[in-house]
């Protein structure tokens, strides 16, 4: 009887907990066991890895009975990636390998019938769950996969095209060919995205957007069609400060989850936002994540960057209901009878909608445009969005609509460069204070960061009053106004910083 044991990752989510390949060849009726709770796809490997053995050459051990176990047995096993540290088992337990030079590697990949590897779902995962636990070992991929991977910089990953490559890279001594080391993805820059110069008039709109781009606050923008609302949105990205490299790879990895094996792979990039615009008839699980095993969804896609729900009142209530929690928590957690998997879902959010099912609600005076919805058919409309919901979004602005011989006359707006600039100095005084955006602050910083004088404290204590709010929204009215201050370069919280912040938060009634 002997034994193999071969390193190997599961996904759990964005975790990628290790997985130990227990393979033992023993004497009985000949056989090919695999135990550890894996599901169909990893019981399948029976047949991918037996052909490939047999396609390259090794000698198959048809006369034994072949246990394989993936411990640990409670953690779920999906998809082809454990073909590889399989084949290798096999062939370390038959005495064709040396079992030791199998400990200081990792191995994950899926085996065609003739031996090649093909790329795994979630590299970049695997490979910086490796690298958090650190321990020095070298990872080996397909070299697709490995190239993804190889964006954890300090980690030694290694790419294979066959199964006999890898395996000449671990017979003993001299007789060994080593692995190339793997290149990271050389990512494209990205072409330059529209300028908000091409926004004509909106001051107020624009306001706003700079305000939401320098503290990362969630923004709400209602107004007729044609208005600017989604020009508006799409000029968001130009104006945020760059990504950090953190949140930039935790990005590239959870697209890489939510993408096919055999697609390539994405490319993390410093300074790159992600930006996800799904249709209005998107699910609460499109958008969310679900499915088997969970995959992230658009708000875990849109980490690090924006979320832009166009036409928001036509999405599904139970869709809108499900971005409270992550607009809070910055994470989602997917919770199955069988297992949960967490994901990232710090994502700014920025929503538009017209005022009325038609659209023309207080445009007669501008456009001519005569609304022909009733007052109840506007309540229904604008009620779509529930209170709990409008209290987690921090600025509400009306976009207007202006008559085509006024937008014609006026004069091309600010460039997005200029406008970013001043967001970025806004952005590092923020980072330099308490080290995360104002959006972020936490309630136990706020009396410490987001300091009143008398006037402008009795100012917010009154308005709060009159218009009924909750200590929620009081709270986000402090961060708006600290974040206008930062703005203005202002050490304190003023009057003025206040009352600016008031006037971009009761478009619609919470």
């Amino acid at each position: 009887m002997s034994l193999a044991v071969v390193r190997s990752r599961a996904l759990d989510g964005l975790q990628a907990p290790p997985v130990h390949v227990e393979v033992q060849l023993a004497n009985g009726l000949p056989s090919f066991s695999l135990v550890g709770l894996a599901d169909t796809e990893v019981k399948e490997a029976r047949e991918r890895v037996r052909a490939a053995l047999q396609q390259g050459g090794f000698a198959f051990p048809t006369n034994k009975r072949i246990t394989v176990n993936l411990a640990p047995a409670d953690l779920p096993k999906e998809s082809g990636r454990f073909d590889l540290p399989i084949a290798l088992g096999i062939l370390a337990a038959a005495g064709q390998l040396d079992a030791a030079r199998l400990a200081a590697c990792e191995f994950a990949g899926e085996l065609s019938l003739a031996g090649e590897l093909r790329p795994v779902r979630g590299a970049l995962a695997l490979a910086l769950a490796a690298e958090r636990e650190g321990g020095g070992r070298m990872l080996v991929l397909p070299t697709l996969s490995a190239r993804a991977a190889a964006q954890a910089a300090t980690l030694d990953v290694r790419g294979a095209a066959t199964l006999g490559e890898v395996v000449a890279a671990l017979l003993p001594g001299e007789a060994a060919v080593p692995l190339p080391r793997a290149l990271a993805l050389s990512p494209e820059e990205p072409a330059p995205g529209p300028d908000l110069r091409d926004v004509k008039g909106q001051a107020a709109a624009k306001r706003a957007l700079e305000i939401a781009a320098a503290g990362g606050h969630s923004l709400l923008m209602v107004g007729p069609p044609g208005s600017g609302k989604s020009m508006l949105a799409q000029r968001l990205t130009g104006l945020l400060p760059p990504l950090a490299e953190a949140d930039a790879l935790a990005s590239a990895a959870l697209r890489g989850l939510a993408a096919g094996a055999s697609e390539t792979p994405a490319a993390a990039r410093r300074g790159a936002r992600p930006c996800r615009a799904p249709h209005h008839t998107a699910s609460a699980v499109a958008l969310v994540g679900g499915g088997s095993p969970p995959r992230p969804g658009e708000i875990s896609l849109a980490h690090g960057g924006v979320l832009f729900l166009d036409e928001t009142p036509e999405f599904p209530r139970a869709a809108l209901e499900a971005l409270r929690e992550p607009l809070e928590t910055g994470r989602i957690t997917i919770s199955r009878a069988a297992r949960h998997a967490s994901f990232p879902a710090r994502f700014q959010l920025v929503a538009a909608m017209n005022p009325c099912p038609c659209g023309w609600l207080g445009a007669a005076a501008r456009l001519g445009r005569v609304c022909r919805c009733t007052p109840e058919a506007v309540a229904k409309y604008q009620g779509k969005l529930s209170g709990p919901l409008l209290d987690r979004i921090d600025l509400q602005v009306e976009v207007l609509a202006a008559a085509p011989a006024e937008m014609l006359a006026l004069p091309d707006g600010e460039p997005s460069a200029v406008v970013a600039a001043r967001v970025a100095v806004a952005h590092e005084r923020q980072m330099a204070r308490q080290g995360v955006p104002n959006a972020q602050l936490g309630v136990d910083r706020l009396d410490a960061v987001c300091r009143l004088d008398g006037t402008a404290a009795l100012f917010l204590r009154s308005a709060a009053e009159r218009l009924g709010w909750s200590g929620r929204r009081v709270h986000r009215c402090l961060r708006v106004a600290r974040t206008i201050a930062d703005l203005a370069g202002a050490e304190a919280i003023a009057t003025a910083h206040v009352a600016e912040a008031l006037q971009l938060q009761r478009v619609l009634a919470a």
